[in-house]
Protein backbone atom coordinates (compact mmCIF):
# COMPACT_ATOMS: atom_id res chain seq x y z
CA UNK A 1 0.00 0.00 0.00
CA UNK A 2 1.33 3.41 -0.92
CA UNK A 3 1.89 5.93 1.88
CA UNK A 4 0.34 9.43 1.66
CA UNK A 5 2.63 12.43 1.34
CA UNK A 6 2.57 15.12 4.02
CA UNK A 7 0.48 17.46 1.82
CA UNK A 8 -1.91 14.65 0.96
CA UNK A 9 -2.30 13.79 4.63
CA UNK A 10 -3.09 17.43 5.37
CA UNK A 11 -5.75 17.54 2.66
CA UNK A 12 -7.22 14.32 4.06
CA UNK A 13 -7.47 15.85 7.53
CA UNK A 14 -9.24 18.93 6.10
CA UNK A 15 -11.72 16.87 4.07
CA UNK A 16 -12.38 14.52 6.97
CA UNK A 17 -12.96 17.49 9.26
CA UNK A 18 -15.38 19.01 6.77
CA UNK A 19 -17.33 15.78 6.40
CA UNK A 20 -17.34 15.23 10.17
CA UNK A 21 -18.68 18.72 10.68
CA UNK A 22 -21.39 18.06 8.13
CA UNK A 23 -22.32 14.76 9.70
CA UNK A 24 -22.31 16.16 13.23
CA UNK A 25 -24.50 19.15 12.31
CA UNK A 26 -26.97 17.24 10.16
CA UNK A 27 -26.97 14.28 12.53
CA UNK A 28 -27.87 16.49 15.48
CA UNK A 29 -30.83 17.90 13.62
CA UNK A 30 -31.97 14.50 12.41
CA UNK A 31 -31.60 12.96 15.87
CA UNK A 32 -33.56 15.81 17.40
CA UNK A 33 -36.26 15.37 14.74
CA UNK A 34 -36.36 11.63 15.38
CA UNK A 35 -36.72 12.18 19.12
CA UNK A 36 -39.48 14.75 18.90
CA UNK A 37 -41.20 13.41 15.78
CA UNK A 38 -40.95 16.82 14.13
CA UNK A 39 -38.70 19.81 13.59
CA UNK A 40 -39.41 23.31 14.74
CA UNK A 41 -39.72 25.83 11.93
CA UNK A 42 -36.28 27.20 12.83
CA UNK A 43 -34.65 23.74 12.91
CA UNK A 44 -36.24 22.80 9.61
CA UNK A 45 -35.07 26.01 7.94
CA UNK A 46 -31.58 25.50 9.39
CA UNK A 47 -31.40 21.93 8.10
CA UNK A 48 -32.60 22.97 4.64
CA UNK A 49 -30.04 25.77 4.47
CA UNK A 50 -27.24 23.45 5.59
CA UNK A 51 -28.11 20.79 3.00
CA UNK A 52 -28.60 23.42 0.29
CA UNK A 53 -25.16 24.92 0.92
CA UNK A 54 -23.47 21.50 0.89
CA UNK A 55 -25.08 20.56 -2.41
CA UNK A 56 -24.26 24.00 -3.78
CA UNK A 57 -20.60 23.82 -2.76
CA UNK A 58 -19.63 20.13 -2.66
CA UNK A 59 -21.86 18.16 -5.05
CA UNK A 60 -19.84 16.47 -7.80
CA UNK A 61 -21.68 18.38 -10.54
CA UNK A 62 -22.29 22.11 -10.64
CA UNK A 63 -26.00 22.84 -10.16
CA UNK A 64 -27.24 26.42 -10.39
CA UNK A 65 -29.05 28.03 -7.47
CA UNK A 66 -32.29 28.50 -9.42
CA UNK A 67 -32.28 24.82 -10.40
CA UNK A 68 -31.69 23.75 -6.80
CA UNK A 69 -34.55 25.90 -5.52
CA UNK A 70 -36.88 24.53 -8.19
CA UNK A 71 -35.90 20.94 -7.38
CA UNK A 72 -36.50 21.68 -3.71
CA UNK A 73 -40.03 22.84 -4.51
CA UNK A 74 -40.67 19.75 -6.63
CA UNK A 75 -39.31 17.47 -3.92
CA UNK A 76 -41.43 19.08 -1.22
CA UNK A 77 -44.60 18.64 -3.26
CA UNK A 78 -43.65 15.10 -4.26
CA UNK A 79 -43.33 14.09 -0.62
CA UNK A 80 -46.95 15.11 -0.02
CA UNK A 81 -47.86 11.92 -1.94
CA UNK A 82 -50.60 13.87 -3.69
CA UNK A 83 -50.49 13.62 -7.49
CA UNK A 84 -52.72 16.69 -7.80
CA UNK A 85 -50.41 19.09 -5.96
CA UNK A 86 -47.68 20.26 -8.30
CA UNK A 87 -45.75 23.30 -9.43
CA UNK A 88 -46.42 24.17 -13.06
CA UNK A 89 -43.74 25.86 -15.18
CA UNK A 90 -44.96 28.72 -17.41
CA UNK A 91 -45.84 26.54 -20.43
CA UNK A 92 -47.86 24.05 -18.39
CA UNK A 93 -49.51 26.86 -16.43
CA UNK A 94 -50.55 28.46 -19.73
CA UNK A 95 -52.03 25.14 -20.92
CA UNK A 96 -54.00 24.87 -17.68
CA UNK A 97 -55.40 28.33 -18.33
CA UNK A 98 -56.39 27.21 -21.84
CA UNK A 99 -58.16 24.17 -20.40
CA UNK A 100 -60.18 26.18 -17.88
CA UNK A 101 -61.09 28.95 -20.33
CA UNK A 102 -61.44 26.82 -23.46
CA UNK A 103 -59.62 29.56 -25.37
CA UNK A 104 -56.37 29.63 -27.31
CA UNK A 105 -54.96 31.62 -30.23
CA UNK A 106 -54.28 29.59 -33.37
CA UNK A 107 -55.78 28.24 -36.57
CA UNK A 108 -58.39 25.84 -35.16
CA UNK A 109 -56.97 22.50 -36.27
CA UNK A 110 -57.21 19.03 -34.77
CA UNK A 111 -54.27 17.02 -36.09
CA UNK A 112 -52.79 13.56 -35.67
CA UNK A 113 -49.54 11.88 -36.70
CA UNK A 114 -49.47 9.37 -39.56
CA UNK A 115 -46.26 8.10 -41.19
CA UNK A 116 -44.38 10.90 -39.48
CA UNK A 117 -46.59 13.60 -41.04
CA UNK A 118 -49.26 15.84 -39.54
CA UNK A 119 -52.70 14.79 -40.79
CA UNK A 120 -55.77 16.98 -40.29
CA UNK A 121 -58.44 15.14 -38.31
CA UNK A 122 -60.89 18.02 -38.40
CA UNK A 123 -60.90 21.82 -38.50
CA UNK A 124 -62.66 23.62 -35.65
CA UNK A 125 -66.00 25.05 -36.73
CA UNK A 126 -65.71 28.75 -37.54
CA UNK A 127 -61.93 28.85 -37.20
CA UNK A 128 -59.45 30.14 -39.81
CA UNK A 129 -58.65 26.60 -40.98
CA UNK A 130 -62.28 25.76 -41.73
CA UNK A 131 -62.84 29.12 -43.43
CA UNK A 132 -59.83 28.45 -45.66
CA UNK A 133 -61.30 25.11 -46.73
CA UNK A 134 -58.88 22.78 -44.96
CA UNK A 135 -60.34 19.25 -44.95
CA UNK A 136 -59.97 16.06 -42.89
CA UNK A 137 -57.15 14.01 -44.41
CA UNK A 138 -55.08 16.98 -45.59
CA UNK A 139 -51.39 16.39 -44.91
CA UNK A 140 -49.50 19.41 -43.56
CA UNK A 141 -46.06 19.19 -45.19
CA UNK A 142 -44.75 22.65 -44.38
CA UNK A 143 -45.39 25.25 -41.67
CA UNK A 144 -43.79 28.69 -41.90
CA UNK A 145 -41.30 27.44 -44.47
CA UNK A 146 -40.20 24.42 -42.41
CA UNK A 147 -40.87 20.83 -43.46
CA UNK A 148 -42.92 19.04 -40.81
CA UNK A 149 -41.77 15.47 -41.43
CA UNK A 150 -40.94 13.95 -38.04
CA UNK A 151 -42.50 16.74 -35.98
CA UNK A 152 -44.41 15.99 -32.80
CA UNK A 153 -47.88 17.34 -32.07
CA UNK A 154 -46.34 19.60 -29.42
CA UNK A 155 -43.78 21.03 -31.85
CA UNK A 156 -46.50 21.78 -34.37
CA UNK A 157 -48.70 23.44 -31.75
CA UNK A 158 -45.93 25.87 -30.78
CA UNK A 159 -45.66 27.08 -34.39
CA UNK A 160 -49.37 27.04 -35.23
CA UNK A 161 -50.29 29.05 -32.15
CA UNK A 162 -49.37 32.67 -31.55
CA UNK A 163 -50.79 36.13 -31.03
CA UNK A 164 -54.21 36.80 -32.57
CA UNK A 165 -53.88 38.69 -35.83
CA UNK A 166 -50.50 37.28 -36.78
CA UNK A 167 -50.19 35.04 -39.83
CA UNK A 168 -48.74 31.61 -40.56
CA UNK A 169 -48.18 29.91 -43.93
CA UNK A 170 -49.09 26.24 -44.54
CA UNK A 171 -48.45 23.91 -47.45
CA UNK A 172 -50.83 20.97 -47.71
CA UNK A 173 -51.13 17.79 -49.73
CA UNK A 174 -54.68 16.67 -50.46
CA UNK A 175 -55.69 13.23 -51.76
CA UNK A 176 -56.73 13.47 -55.40
CA UNK A 177 -54.90 16.76 -56.02
CA UNK A 178 -51.47 16.54 -57.65
CA UNK A 179 -49.99 19.87 -56.56
CA UNK A 180 -49.56 21.15 -52.98
CA UNK A 181 -51.96 23.78 -51.65
CA UNK A 182 -50.39 26.87 -50.07
CA UNK A 183 -52.38 28.96 -47.59
CA UNK A 184 -51.60 32.04 -45.49
CA UNK A 185 -53.90 32.04 -42.49
CA UNK A 186 -54.47 34.52 -39.66
CA UNK A 187 -54.31 33.29 -36.11
CA UNK A 188 -57.36 34.14 -34.06
CA UNK A 189 -58.78 33.36 -30.64
CA UNK A 190 -60.40 29.92 -30.82
CA UNK A 191 -62.95 28.75 -28.29
CA UNK A 192 -62.94 25.00 -27.87
CA UNK A 193 -66.52 24.20 -26.99
CA UNK A 194 -67.10 21.93 -24.01
CA UNK A 195 -69.98 20.38 -25.97
CA UNK A 196 -68.18 18.40 -28.64
CA UNK A 197 -71.32 16.91 -30.16
CA UNK A 198 -75.08 17.40 -29.91
CA UNK A 199 -77.07 14.96 -32.05
CA UNK A 200 -80.47 13.34 -32.31
CA UNK A 201 -80.39 9.55 -32.18
CA UNK A 202 -83.28 7.08 -32.48
CA UNK A 203 -86.80 7.45 -31.06
CA UNK A 204 -86.51 11.02 -29.80
CA UNK A 205 -83.26 10.42 -27.86
CA UNK A 206 -80.86 13.34 -27.82
CA UNK A 207 -77.12 12.84 -27.30
CA UNK A 208 -74.64 15.39 -25.95
CA UNK A 209 -70.92 14.67 -25.65
CA UNK A 210 -69.60 16.87 -22.83
CA UNK A 211 -65.83 16.80 -22.86
CA UNK A 212 -64.76 19.57 -20.46
CA UNK A 213 -65.79 21.76 -17.56
CA UNK A 214 -64.40 25.10 -18.70
CA UNK A 215 -65.76 28.51 -17.81
CA UNK A 216 -68.71 28.36 -20.25
CA UNK A 217 -69.75 24.70 -19.95
CA UNK A 218 -73.13 25.23 -18.28
CA UNK A 219 -74.09 27.92 -20.78
CA UNK A 220 -73.08 25.75 -23.75
CA UNK A 221 -74.87 22.70 -22.35
CA UNK A 222 -78.02 24.76 -21.76
CA UNK A 223 -77.94 25.91 -25.38
CA UNK A 224 -77.37 22.39 -26.73
CA UNK A 225 -80.30 20.98 -24.73
CA UNK A 226 -82.58 23.79 -25.89
CA UNK A 227 -81.64 23.09 -29.52
CA UNK A 228 -82.26 19.34 -29.20
CA UNK A 229 -85.62 19.90 -27.51
CA UNK A 230 -86.65 22.03 -30.48
CA UNK A 231 -85.73 19.07 -32.69
CA UNK A 232 -88.04 16.72 -30.80
CA UNK A 233 -85.84 15.33 -28.01
CA UNK A 234 -87.80 13.34 -25.39
CA UNK A 235 -84.87 11.76 -23.49
CA UNK A 236 -81.29 13.01 -23.03
CA UNK A 237 -78.10 10.94 -22.97
CA UNK A 238 -75.29 13.04 -21.45
CA UNK A 239 -71.89 11.51 -22.24
CA UNK A 240 -69.20 12.47 -19.71
CA UNK A 241 -66.76 9.71 -20.58
CA UNK A 242 -63.11 10.82 -20.87
CA UNK A 243 -64.01 14.10 -19.16
CA UNK A 244 -61.04 14.28 -16.81
CA UNK A 245 -60.99 17.60 -14.99
CA UNK A 246 -62.39 21.08 -14.83
CA UNK A 247 -63.82 23.87 -12.75
CA UNK A 248 -65.76 23.15 -9.56
CA UNK A 249 -68.09 26.08 -10.24
CA UNK A 250 -69.07 24.62 -13.61
CA UNK A 251 -69.71 21.20 -12.07
CA UNK A 252 -72.08 22.95 -9.66
CA UNK A 253 -73.81 24.94 -12.42
CA UNK A 254 -74.31 21.89 -14.62
CA UNK A 255 -75.82 20.02 -11.67
CA UNK A 256 -78.01 23.07 -11.00
CA UNK A 257 -79.58 22.67 -14.46
CA UNK A 258 -81.18 19.37 -13.42
CA UNK A 259 -81.95 19.77 -9.71
CA UNK A 260 -84.49 21.66 -7.62
CA UNK A 261 -83.85 24.66 -5.32
CA UNK A 262 -82.27 23.70 -2.02
CA UNK A 263 -81.04 20.28 -3.12
CA UNK A 264 -77.40 19.79 -2.14
CA UNK A 265 -74.84 19.42 -4.91
CA UNK A 266 -71.47 19.06 -3.17
CA UNK A 267 -69.76 19.80 0.16
CA UNK A 268 -66.14 20.97 0.40
CA UNK A 269 -64.05 20.31 3.52
CA UNK A 270 -60.55 21.68 3.99
CA UNK A 271 -58.10 22.81 6.66
CA UNK A 272 -58.60 26.55 6.25
CA UNK A 273 -62.00 28.15 6.84
CA UNK A 274 -62.34 29.45 3.27
CA UNK A 275 -62.06 25.88 1.94
CA UNK A 276 -65.20 24.75 3.77
CA UNK A 277 -68.36 25.33 1.81
CA UNK A 278 -71.60 23.68 0.79
CA UNK A 279 -73.12 24.16 -2.65
CA UNK A 280 -76.84 23.71 -3.25
CA UNK A 281 -79.19 24.26 -6.17
CA UNK A 282 -80.40 27.84 -6.44
CA UNK A 283 -82.85 27.82 -9.37
CA UNK A 284 -85.76 25.81 -10.67
CA UNK A 285 -84.63 23.18 -13.13
CA UNK A 286 -85.68 24.00 -16.66
CA UNK A 287 -86.56 20.48 -17.79
CA UNK A 288 -87.99 18.56 -14.80
CA UNK A 289 -89.84 16.11 -17.06
CA UNK A 290 -86.81 15.28 -19.23
CA UNK A 291 -85.55 11.71 -18.53
CA UNK A 292 -81.77 11.74 -18.19
CA UNK A 293 -79.09 9.07 -18.64
CA UNK A 294 -75.42 9.79 -17.96
CA UNK A 295 -72.48 7.83 -19.42
CA UNK A 296 -69.25 7.60 -17.39
CA UNK A 297 -66.03 5.59 -17.43
CA UNK A 298 -62.68 5.33 -15.65
CA UNK A 299 -61.53 8.61 -17.20
CA UNK A 300 -64.50 10.59 -15.90
CA UNK A 301 -63.08 12.58 -13.03
CA UNK A 302 -63.32 15.66 -10.85
CA UNK A 303 -66.19 17.95 -11.98
CA UNK A 304 -67.73 15.11 -14.00
CA UNK A 305 -67.85 13.02 -10.82
CA UNK A 306 -69.45 15.89 -8.89
CA UNK A 307 -72.24 16.04 -11.47
CA UNK A 308 -72.68 12.25 -11.63
CA UNK A 309 -72.68 11.97 -7.83
CA UNK A 310 -75.24 14.74 -7.32
CA UNK A 311 -77.61 13.41 -9.98
CA UNK A 312 -77.28 9.86 -8.66
CA UNK A 313 -77.84 10.82 -5.00
CA UNK A 314 -81.02 12.72 -5.91
CA UNK A 315 -82.25 9.97 -8.29
CA UNK A 316 -82.26 12.51 -11.13
CA UNK A 317 -80.34 10.39 -13.64
CA UNK A 318 -79.44 6.80 -14.40
CA UNK A 319 -75.65 6.42 -14.45
CA UNK A 320 -74.35 3.93 -17.04
CA UNK A 321 -70.86 2.66 -17.80
CA UNK A 322 -67.89 1.72 -15.65
CA UNK A 323 -66.71 3.17 -12.28
CA UNK A 324 -65.28 6.66 -12.53
CA UNK A 325 -61.73 7.69 -11.70
CA UNK A 326 -62.27 8.49 -8.02
CA UNK A 327 -60.82 12.00 -7.62
CA UNK A 328 -62.54 13.31 -4.52
CA UNK A 329 -60.39 16.37 -3.95
CA UNK A 330 -60.34 19.98 -5.14
CA UNK A 331 -57.34 22.11 -6.02
CA UNK A 332 -56.62 25.83 -5.87
CA UNK A 333 -54.41 27.44 -8.50
CA UNK A 334 -52.01 30.20 -7.46
CA UNK A 335 -50.07 32.22 -10.03
CA UNK A 336 -46.44 33.16 -9.45
CA UNK A 337 -46.21 35.38 -12.49
CA UNK A 338 -43.47 34.55 -15.00
CA UNK A 339 -42.26 31.65 -12.83
CA UNK A 340 -45.43 29.62 -13.39
CA UNK A 341 -47.99 28.61 -10.81
CA UNK A 342 -48.90 26.24 -8.01
CA UNK A 343 -51.79 23.79 -8.15
CA UNK A 344 -52.42 22.52 -4.64
CA UNK A 345 -55.11 20.40 -3.01
CA UNK A 346 -57.04 22.53 -0.53
CA UNK A 347 -60.20 20.49 0.11
CA UNK A 348 -61.90 17.13 -0.17
CA UNK A 349 -65.42 17.01 -1.53
CA UNK A 350 -68.46 14.90 -0.66
CA UNK A 351 -71.66 14.09 -2.55
CA UNK A 352 -75.07 15.24 -1.22
CA UNK A 353 -75.53 12.09 0.90
CA UNK A 354 -72.01 12.40 2.34
CA UNK A 355 -70.02 10.09 0.09
CA UNK A 356 -66.31 10.56 -0.53
CA UNK A 357 -65.60 8.84 -3.85
CA UNK A 358 -61.78 8.98 -3.54
CA UNK A 359 -60.24 5.78 -4.84
CA UNK A 360 -57.54 4.24 -2.64
CA UNK A 361 -54.80 1.95 -3.80
CA UNK A 362 -55.41 -1.54 -2.36
CA UNK A 363 -53.05 -2.70 0.39
CA UNK A 364 -52.53 -5.85 2.41
CA UNK A 365 -54.49 -4.53 5.41
CA UNK A 366 -57.27 -2.73 3.53
CA UNK A 367 -59.84 -4.17 1.12
CA UNK A 368 -59.90 -3.13 -2.53
CA UNK A 369 -62.38 -0.23 -2.62
CA UNK A 370 -63.31 -1.07 -6.21
CA UNK A 371 -65.43 -3.95 -4.86
CA UNK A 372 -68.89 -2.64 -3.83
CA UNK A 373 -69.26 -5.23 -1.06
CA UNK A 374 -66.21 -3.78 0.73
CA UNK A 375 -67.30 -0.14 0.51
CA UNK A 376 -69.42 2.09 2.74
CA UNK A 377 -73.06 2.17 1.67
CA UNK A 378 -75.37 5.18 1.47
CA UNK A 379 -78.98 5.75 0.44
CA UNK A 380 -80.23 8.04 -2.30
CA UNK A 381 -83.32 10.23 -1.88
CA UNK A 382 -85.39 7.34 -3.19
CA UNK A 383 -83.73 4.73 -0.99
CA UNK A 384 -81.43 3.16 -3.56
CA UNK A 385 -78.00 1.94 -2.40
CA UNK A 386 -74.92 3.86 -3.58
CA UNK A 387 -71.30 3.44 -2.52
CA UNK A 388 -68.46 5.55 -1.19
CA UNK A 389 -64.87 5.19 -2.34
CA UNK A 390 -63.75 3.71 -5.64
CA UNK A 391 -65.27 6.45 -7.81
CA UNK A 392 -68.94 6.71 -8.80
CA UNK A 393 -70.33 3.20 -9.30
CA UNK A 394 -72.80 3.21 -12.22
CA UNK A 395 -76.39 2.15 -11.69
CA UNK A 396 -76.01 -0.04 -14.77
CA UNK A 397 -72.64 -1.52 -15.70
CA UNK A 398 -71.86 -1.44 -19.41
CA UNK A 399 -68.67 -1.50 -21.42
CA UNK A 400 -65.92 -3.91 -22.31
CA UNK A 401 -63.62 -4.76 -19.42
CA UNK A 402 -61.51 -7.24 -21.39
CA UNK A 403 -60.23 -7.45 -24.94
CA UNK A 404 -61.47 -10.43 -27.00
CA UNK A 405 -58.81 -13.14 -27.13
CA UNK A 406 -58.13 -13.06 -30.88
CA UNK A 407 -58.01 -9.27 -30.93
CA UNK A 408 -55.59 -9.34 -28.00
CA UNK A 409 -53.32 -11.75 -29.89
CA UNK A 410 -53.33 -9.37 -32.87
CA UNK A 411 -52.50 -6.35 -30.68
CA UNK A 412 -49.64 -8.21 -29.00
CA UNK A 413 -48.33 -9.38 -32.38
CA UNK A 414 -48.24 -5.77 -33.57
CA UNK A 415 -46.32 -4.67 -30.49
CA UNK A 416 -44.30 -1.58 -31.31
CA UNK A 417 -45.77 -1.61 -34.83
CA UNK A 418 -49.24 -0.56 -33.62
CA UNK A 419 -48.58 2.96 -34.88
CA UNK A 420 -47.51 1.61 -38.28
CA UNK A 421 -50.76 -0.35 -38.47
CA UNK A 422 -52.69 2.89 -37.93
CA UNK A 423 -50.52 4.49 -40.62
CA UNK A 424 -51.45 1.71 -43.06
CA UNK A 425 -55.17 2.06 -42.33
CA UNK A 426 -55.09 5.85 -42.75
CA UNK A 427 -52.99 5.55 -45.89
CA UNK A 428 -55.66 3.32 -47.44
CA UNK A 429 -58.50 5.62 -46.31
CA UNK A 430 -56.79 8.61 -47.93
CA UNK A 431 -56.19 6.57 -51.09
CA UNK A 432 -59.92 5.87 -51.28
CA UNK A 433 -60.64 9.56 -50.73
CA UNK A 434 -58.35 10.55 -53.58
CA UNK A 435 -59.77 7.94 -55.97
CA UNK A 436 -63.40 8.38 -54.82
CA UNK A 437 -63.42 4.67 -54.08
CA UNK A 438 -66.29 4.89 -51.56
CA UNK A 439 -69.47 6.80 -52.37
CA UNK A 440 -71.76 6.37 -49.35
CA UNK A 441 -71.21 6.65 -45.57
CA UNK A 442 -73.14 3.39 -45.16
CA UNK A 443 -70.35 1.41 -46.85
CA UNK A 444 -69.47 -2.11 -45.70
CA UNK A 445 -65.84 -3.06 -45.04
CA UNK A 446 -65.13 -5.87 -47.51
CA UNK A 447 -62.46 -8.61 -47.68
CA UNK A 448 -60.90 -6.66 -50.57
CA UNK A 449 -60.49 -3.63 -48.28
CA UNK A 450 -58.82 -5.74 -45.59
CA UNK A 451 -56.51 -7.19 -48.27
CA UNK A 452 -55.45 -3.68 -49.31
CA UNK A 453 -54.67 -2.80 -45.70
CA UNK A 454 -52.66 -6.03 -45.38
CA UNK A 455 -50.55 -5.02 -48.39
CA UNK A 456 -49.89 -1.61 -46.87
CA UNK A 457 -48.97 -3.20 -43.56
CA UNK A 458 -46.30 -5.23 -45.36
CA UNK A 459 -45.05 -2.05 -47.05
CA UNK A 460 -44.76 -0.46 -43.60
CA UNK A 461 -42.56 -3.34 -42.45
CA UNK A 462 -45.13 -5.15 -40.32
CA UNK A 463 -44.41 -8.88 -40.31
CA UNK A 464 -47.02 -10.88 -38.43
CA UNK A 465 -48.71 -14.22 -39.28
CA UNK A 466 -51.54 -13.80 -41.77
CA UNK A 467 -53.89 -15.97 -39.71
CA UNK A 468 -53.44 -13.61 -36.72
CA UNK A 469 -54.54 -10.71 -38.93
CA UNK A 470 -57.49 -12.61 -40.39
CA UNK A 471 -58.73 -13.82 -37.00
CA UNK A 472 -58.81 -10.22 -35.72
CA UNK A 473 -61.23 -9.28 -38.52
CA UNK A 474 -63.78 -7.51 -36.24
CA UNK A 475 -61.14 -5.14 -34.87
CA UNK A 476 -59.47 -4.60 -38.24
CA UNK A 477 -62.80 -3.89 -39.95
CA UNK A 478 -63.77 -1.41 -37.24
CA UNK A 479 -60.53 0.50 -37.61
CA UNK A 480 -60.81 0.58 -41.39
CA UNK A 481 -64.44 1.70 -41.20
CA UNK A 482 -63.72 4.48 -38.71
CA UNK A 483 -60.86 5.98 -40.76
CA UNK A 484 -62.71 5.82 -44.08
CA UNK A 485 -65.75 7.45 -42.53
CA UNK A 486 -63.66 10.15 -40.83
CA UNK A 487 -61.49 11.19 -43.77
CA UNK A 488 -64.05 10.83 -46.57
CA UNK A 489 -67.40 11.70 -44.98
CA UNK A 490 -66.42 13.60 -41.84
CA UNK A 491 -66.86 13.32 -38.09
CA UNK A 492 -70.65 12.82 -38.19
CA UNK A 493 -70.29 9.67 -40.28
CA UNK A 494 -67.54 8.37 -38.02
CA UNK A 495 -69.68 9.02 -34.94
CA UNK A 496 -72.59 7.05 -36.40
CA UNK A 497 -70.39 4.03 -36.98
CA UNK A 498 -68.90 4.24 -33.50
CA UNK A 499 -72.29 4.73 -31.87
CA UNK A 500 -73.65 1.56 -33.47
CA UNK A 501 -71.13 -0.57 -31.52
CA UNK A 502 -70.86 1.59 -28.40
CA UNK A 503 -72.16 -0.75 -25.69
CA UNK A 504 -72.85 1.86 -22.96
CA UNK A 505 -74.63 4.09 -25.47
CA UNK A 506 -76.64 1.18 -26.83
CA UNK A 507 -77.58 0.22 -23.26
CA UNK A 508 -78.78 3.78 -22.71
CA UNK A 509 -80.91 3.58 -25.86
CA UNK A 510 -82.39 0.27 -24.65
CA UNK A 511 -83.36 1.82 -21.30
CA UNK A 512 -84.76 4.93 -22.97
CA UNK A 513 -87.04 2.90 -25.21
CA UNK A 514 -90.56 3.22 -23.81
CA UNK A 515 -89.53 5.20 -20.71
CA UNK A 516 -91.70 8.28 -20.21
CA UNK A 517 -90.10 9.63 -17.03
CA UNK A 518 -87.03 9.44 -14.84
CA UNK A 519 -88.94 7.08 -12.56
CA UNK A 520 -89.45 4.73 -15.52
CA UNK A 521 -85.73 4.85 -16.26
CA UNK A 522 -84.77 4.12 -12.66
CA UNK A 523 -87.22 1.22 -12.50
CA UNK A 524 -85.81 -0.29 -15.68
CA UNK A 525 -82.24 0.33 -14.52
CA UNK A 526 -82.86 -1.45 -11.22
CA UNK A 527 -84.28 -4.46 -13.07
CA UNK A 528 -81.31 -4.47 -15.48
CA UNK A 529 -78.65 -4.29 -12.76
CA UNK A 530 -78.19 -7.39 -10.55
CA UNK A 531 -76.87 -6.80 -7.04
CA UNK A 532 -73.05 -6.77 -6.78
CA UNK A 533 -71.29 -9.82 -5.41
CA UNK A 534 -71.66 -10.00 -1.65
CA UNK A 535 -74.60 -7.55 -1.51
CA UNK A 536 -78.28 -8.44 -1.63
CA UNK A 537 -80.92 -6.46 -3.51
CA UNK A 538 -81.58 -4.24 -0.50
CA UNK A 539 -77.94 -3.27 -0.32
CA UNK A 540 -77.01 -5.37 2.72
CA UNK A 541 -74.05 -7.71 2.94
CA UNK A 542 -74.87 -11.38 2.72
Amino acid sequence: MRLLSASARARTVIVAGTLLGSLVTGGWLLQRGARTGTFTAFEGAQLFESVFQRVQNDYVDNVGDSTLYRKSVDGMLLELNDPYSTFLPPDRFARLDETTSGNYAGLGLEVDLRDGWLIVVAPVAGGPAERAGIQPGDRIIDIAGKQTKGWTIEEAAKVLRGKPGTFVTLRLERPGISTPIELRLPRMTIHQSAVRRASMLNDGVGYIDLKAFSDSTAKELNGAITTLLARGMKTLVLDMRTNPDGLLTQGVRVSDLFLDPGQKIVSMRGRVPDANREYADTAQQRWPQLPLLVLVDGRSASAAEIVAGALQDHDRAVIIGTPTYGKGSAQSVISFGPEGGLKITTARWFTPVGRSITRRLPSDDEPDDQLPASRERFRTDGGRTVYGGGGITPDVAAGDSTTPVLEGIFIRALGANAGHFRDAVTDYALFLKGTRGVSTPDFVVTPAMREEVWKRMKEHGIDIPRNVYDEAEPLVSRMIGFDIARYIFGSDAEFRRRAAIDKPLQKALDLARGAKSERDLLRKATAAAPAPDGVDAAGDKQ
